[in-house]
């Protein structure tokens, strides 16, 4: 862990704050989890809906944020402060990360997907791709050995391709990979700035006049490969809603249209698991619905949310409830 990063203050402005609140549906006494904790920005208001008898289970895959997070709920005070078991790794392990609490059932899930911007705004760690630094992009490199650096220097084009297109919806997926391919034959890239400016070299001038940052989404392509996110995904909600008390609510704040899409339809194939033929007038099969959706479309943030706190502008937040 390097010095600059530990010396960061990590903060989180929880986006949806309210609607999260209310759409957990927590009361006194219950248990809820926070499968993405950051720096605790929902959990510290939702620990106060469960009280000092509930049980707040806190869950990321990054040391400081654990820290920084352990300080601020111990800093409520006794009478609203819940059970706190703050533990450290990936959501999609859930399973074995609640068999270590020892918790029986869960009351609301709530997961922030995306990185924090502690995270991104770190240059060491190499998410970025408005500062310089090495090219790692690894959510916990204490587990994970594929960097964004080895996928870069070492996929051939047609991989690059697939899942810059597949994880991105780059228009130029196909020539970015082929600059790639034909840079690193005169040396590795290393670096996020010298990606960078394979990516500006690879999109002609006319196109990177719109649409934001011309790596944006080349970046987000690697981060997902690197961490297997969108399995990672799959896997977590999958658990959360085994884990799910009846009556619970399960909240989740995605950040672009693959995660929502993944969080779409994980709901509505838990909310719809009837397999009888369309023309049958009554269901044969027995697949009763585990899930309610709760929101049928997605709740977005409003203007004034977006004005205080830009990385809320692309945020949609869906619920379920466990039957």
């Amino acid at each position: 862990m390097t010095s600059e990063y530990q010396q960061q203050e990590f903060q989180h402005t929880p986006v949806l704050l309210a609607e999260c609140l209310e759409q957990s549906n927590l009361k006194p006494q219950q248990t809820f989890v926070d499968a993405t904790l950051g720096g605790a920005g929902h959990s510290l208001e939702m620990a106060k809906l469960i009280g000092p008898g509930g049980t707040l289970i806190g869950i990321d895959q990054d040391e400081v944020a654990l820290a920084a997070a352990r300080s601020r709920l111990e800093s409520l005070p006794d009478g609203q402060r819940p059970n706190l078991e703050l533990l450290r790794g990936n959501f999609g392990d859930m399973d074995d990360l609640l068999v270590s609490a020892e918790v029986p059932g869960v009351d609301a899930f709530l997961f922030d997907l995306g990185v924090s911007s502690v995270q991104i705004d770190t240059p060491s760690r190499g998410f970025s791709f408005k500062e310089n630094g090495p090219l790692d992009m690894r959510m916990d490199p204490g587990k994970t050995t594929l960097t964004a650096a080895e996928i870069v220097n070492t996929y051939n084009a047609a991989d690059l391709t697939r899942i810059i297109r597949a994880y991105s919806d780059e228009k130029w997926a196909s020539r970015i990979a082929d600059f790639i391919v034909r840079s690193r034959a005169n040396g590795r890239i290393e670096t996020s700035e010298q990606l960078v400016d394979v990516i500006k070299a690879a999109i002609p001038a006319s196109a990177r006049r719109a649409g934001g940052h011309p790596a944006k989404r080349t970046f987000q392509a690697l981060r997902i490969e690197v961490n297997s996110e969108l399995d990672v995904l799959r896997r977590g909600l999958d658990a959360a809603v085994r884990w799910l008390n009846p009556g619970g609510r399960l909240v989740v704040i995605s950040y672009h249209s693959l995660e929502d899409r993944i969080v779409k339809e994980t709901f509505n194939a838990y909310a719809n698991r009837c397999t009888c033929p369309p023309d049958l007038p009554v269901c044969v099969c027995g697949k009763e619905p585990i899930l309610d959706l709760v929101t049928r479309k997605p709740l977005l943030p409003t203007a004034g949310e977006i004005e205080r706190n830009p990385r809320a502008r692309s945020a949609k937040l869906r619920v379920a409830r466990k039957r």
